[in-house]
């Protein structure tokens, strides 16, 4: 399946006592590749709200492998998983700046909520561009 990718760097304000990135900055970091996943395929966030539809994360894991340090560029590696039924799931994978070292790795998943708070399906417009994400392998 198509990944996207995203690089960014970790901030000063990203680390703990010890130089290394914080353990709650990788699910932030999850969440960059996410939003910058659904920019590039032409459907920001701020319009998936527009047309009433919210994701919140209804589960998230993260699995640490190596530690990323202060003014290290990361590669925020995010894909769809297309199997996963009742709701939208992502699959994440942390790399360092040449991707051979994985620093992190893991999942968020999504319910869909309209503008009452109420779960519904997925609406058309998003499985559409969830599908174009599919169909590039």
């Amino acid at each position: 399946m198509h990944a996207h990718k995203f690089k960014s760097r970790v901030i000063y304000g990203d680390t703990d006592n010890m130089g290394f990135a914080y353990h709650a900055n990788y699910l932030r970091w999850f969440e960059m590749g996410r939003t910058e996943m659904f920019r590039a395929l032409g459907l920001p966030y701020k319009t998936i709200e527009e047309k009433g539809i919210f994701l919140p994360v209804s589960e998230a894991y993260c699995k640490y492998w190596s530690p990323a340090k202060y003014d290290d560029t990361i590669v925020i590696e995010t894909r769809y998983d297309q199997k996963f039924k009742g709701g939208i799931k992502f699959d994440y994978l942390i790399w360092d700046a040449k991707e051979k070292t994985k620093l992190a790795g893991g999942f968020t998943k999504h319910a869909c909520v309209d503008s009452n708070g109420r779960v519904v399906r997925p609406p058309d417009f998003l499985k559409s561009v969830i599908k174009t994400q599919s169909d590039s392998n």
